[in-house]
């Protein structure tokens, strides 16, 4: 489809290129060429017009605004949004242009013709890597007399081996520079045919030279050396227009920059790759440590994982101590176990009668270190305590819930992702020992995550493994599933599933609850619960720098990057995030 619009000026976004007061007269030109809209720039009236057309640019198609003159001008007017294509624009002259006789015999170039040659073609955009086209686009395209499709047919086969799009601009707005331009130029990469590039832009060329163009133009990637030297042998020659872009997925490998060289962890690169697509900039500080320092827009923000700056020392200190962790979520309303701190035998001893079972963990710790979890016996209460003072002096005894292990990320006060947390556990092959098996899951775990999960083997792991009958060296059969470990923490070999669309509303609330009540802005809630989608829970603690890349493909890159950067959400979605915070 083709459109213009009047708007009777000729202060053009594009002067300099045309600088025609002709183009007036049929302003704002915008071609829908199947796979994106063609914007030309030089029939825009001023530069915001010309960025409210590239806001219009719909889900899964890539617009290219062409013949952009002074693309700082149009930039400055939606940094955040548009980029400076490293492209560059090339011209045939077509009035001095004599194709060459170069007939192949083996292929021929034709017109569209239809169906078969949409699914071609597409089958080839898909292995450039190029965008697809819908086949009723096509159809819509082929009754379009600015649009021309011309196909290579291989002449063994009648296989569709290639095609190019080209833009009549005389058809589409009458434009006074008799112009035309070629697109989508692509060839099929199992061809074994030689010729059939050169073969597609010399009939295209033809085609609007005959018609009286004056030149053809088409956009490479500047550092595209092959292309630019066929074209050049070809006769085209370099001319300084530009190219503007949305910053889209699609796009992002053009506007973002080189990756940082640093190897960083998953939880670190999550974040870092998101922000690098929104056009942050990314200093890594310390890879090792997972810090790194994003800057955007004047803002610059520190970050350790998904840590930042904007949680407070106080929350940071909350966190860190689990007893007042629990005395503050619990003066919010937030459900909580039992606990105590005593090194007082009769205490202990008491505490262990009235509960039965009980969680044994350091007041300070993270990533699962020092816990026992279901702890049923004074003397395994004893060694439990001392293994914990191993990472704290201070050691804190709860009482033990049934249930499993439910991670809820808060960003922003509001919930992003839920997941269910599961213990270690291997599985019996009737050969090997479950020494030899946790070597093994450890392995694929560790393979899996980027070295940050294993199964330890520990007194921890052989305490779980004796409550079930079992040591490191039995044999279990074929098929049997072992648990491991007691806690179902990630970085000692557990495992996540997510649950975040089943989750109770319950949950949430007393999630958003105990966040609110710590005063952190990202945080990982963990209670303990019979079933996700049931209203039953237990607080167990609160993470403040909470793994997010464990919970793919839930959101949490994004919303964590929309509550440090805002000003770089998509328009659509700030407004709708405005209107929510205003109530």
């Amino acid at each position: 489809m083709t459109t213009t619009t009047s708007t009777g000026s000729a202060d053009r976004a594009g002067v300099g290129a045309h600088g025609d007061a002709q183009l007036a007269q049929n302003a704002r030109a915008i071609v829908d060429c199947g796979w994106g809209r063609l914007v030309f720039g030089q029939t825009f009236a001023d530069a915001a017009d010309l960025v409210d057309a590239m806001r219009e640019e719909a889900p899964g198609r890539r617009d290219i605004a062409f013949y952009i003159a002074d693309p700082h001008v149009v930039l400055a007017g939606a940094p955040h949004e548009l980029f400076l294509d490293p492209s560059h624009t090339f011209r045939l002259d077509l009035a001095t242009y004599r194709p060459p006789e170069m007939k192949s015999p083996n292929f021929t170039i034709r017109p569209y013709r239809g169906a078969t040659d949409a699914e071609a073609l597409n089958r080839i955009y898909g292995a450039r890597h190029m965008v697809t086209i819908a086949p009723h686009e096509f159809e819509r395209m082929s009754d379009d007399p600015a649009i021309e499709v011309l196909v290579a047919e291989n002449t063994a086969d009648g296989t569709v081996v290639g095609g190019v799009m080209g833009i009549d601009h005389v058809r589409a707005f009458s434009d006074p520079e008799g112009g035309s331009s070629l697109w989508c130029l692509a060839v099929d990469p199992q061809a074994s045919v030689p010729g059939i590039g050169v073969g597609l832009v010399h009939a295209l060329s033809s085609l609007f030279a005959t018609r009286g163009a004056r030149f053809m133009d088409l956009s490479v990637i500047h550092d595209n050396a092959e292309a630019i030297a066929l074209y050049e042998k070809l006769g085209f020659e370099r001319v300084p227009l530009f190219t503007l872009k949305r910053k889209n997925s699609f796009n992002e490998k053009l506007f973002v920059g080189p990756a940082p060289e640093e190897r960083l962890n998953p939880y670190a690169r999550l974040i870092v790759d998101e922000a690098r697509r929104r056009g942050i900039d990314v200093e890594v500080l310390d890879a090792d440590g997972g810090f790194f320092r994003l800057s955007y827009g004047g803002r610059s923000i520190t970050c350790r994982e998904s840590l930042t700056e904007l949680t407070s020392a106080i929350a940071m200190a909350i966190c860190d101590d689990k007893a007042v962790t629990r005395r503050v979520v619990e003066r919010a309303g937030v459900k909580v176990p039992a606990q105590i701190e005593s090194d007082d035998a009769e205490q202990l001893a008491a505490f262990l009668a009235d509960h039965g079972s009980l969680v044994v963990k350091p007041a300070r710790g993270e990533q699962g270190r020092g816990i026992a979890v279901g702890i049923e016996t004074p003397e395994a209460l004893a060694a439990a305590i001392e293994d914990a003072r191993g990472i704290c002096e201070r050691v804190i005894i709860e009482s033990c819930h049934q249930g499993e292990d439910l991670r809820l990320i808060v960003i922003g006060y509001k919930l992003v992702a839920a997941a269910v947390r599961r213990p270690a556990r291997v599985i019996g092959d009737g050969k090997r020992t479950i020494r030899e098996l946790i070597e093994r899951q450890s392995r694929r775990r560790e393979a899996a995550t980027g070295g940050e999960s294993s199964i330890p083997v520990d007194s921890e792991t052989e305490r779980c493994l004796a409550k079930k009958g079992y040591t490191l060296d039995d044999v279990p059969e074929e098929g049997l599933e072992v648990v491991v470990r007691g806690t179902a923490n990630l970085h000692t070999g557990g495992t996540i599933h997510d649950v975040t669309d089943i989750v109770h509303p319950v949950l949430v609330d007393a999630a958003i609850k105990a966040a609110k009540a710590i005063q952190i802005p990202v945080v990982g809630i963990d209670f303990l619960v019979k079933s996700p989608d049931r209203p039953d829970y237990v607080f167990i603690e609160a993470n403040e720098r909470p793994g997010l890349a464990n919970h793919e493909p839930q959101p949490t890159a994004e919303r964590f990057i929309d509550l440090l950067f805002p000003q770089t959400m998509p328009a659509v979605a700030r407004l709708a995030s405005q209107a929510v915070a205003r109530g």
